[in-house]
């Protein structure tokens, strides 16, 4: 099972990958990092897409209407944003504890393909090993 190094390394193997991130979402600090940032700084990225993963976490109308969804799985798969030349994936983390973590990804719109980085990004975010 990969650890986080690895994680970001196996994910910038994926075609159009630019820079990934994994972030805790409470604190909005980058656990680790790999490639290029959005705007140039890896923190700052961090702390902003930290602040979108935040908000659909903790709105209930992006939450699924399951009572018996576990406080250890988070709310929601994951977030999409597009811009001219890029799509932004965060892809929520299922963790032991408080699944406050998450893949960011900083995708090229020509050379990557949006469905295959979702379904790595699930692949590779179950098979992740946090501490």
């Amino acid at each position: 099972m990969p650890g986080i190094d690895e994680c970001l390394s196996e994910v910038m193997q994926l075609p159009g990958a630019r820079g990934a991130a994994l972030v805790d979402w409470t604190s909005g600090l980058a656990l680790g990092t790999a490639g290029e940032s959005p705007g140039g700084d890896h923190e700052t990225a961090a702390a902003e897409a930290a602040e979108l993963a935040r908000l659909a976490a903790e709105h209930r109308a992006f939450a699924p209407d399951d009572p018996e969804n576990s406080a250890a799985d988070p709310p929601v798969e994951d977030v999409i944003i597009s811009n001219r030349d890029s799509y932004h994936v965060l892809c929520f983390v299922r963790t032991s504890f408080d699944s406050s973590v998450f893949l960011h990804l900083w995708l090229a719109r020509v050379e990557g393909n949006l469905a295959l980085a979702r379904i790595r990004l699930g692949e590779m975010t179950g098979r992740l090993v946090l501490g």
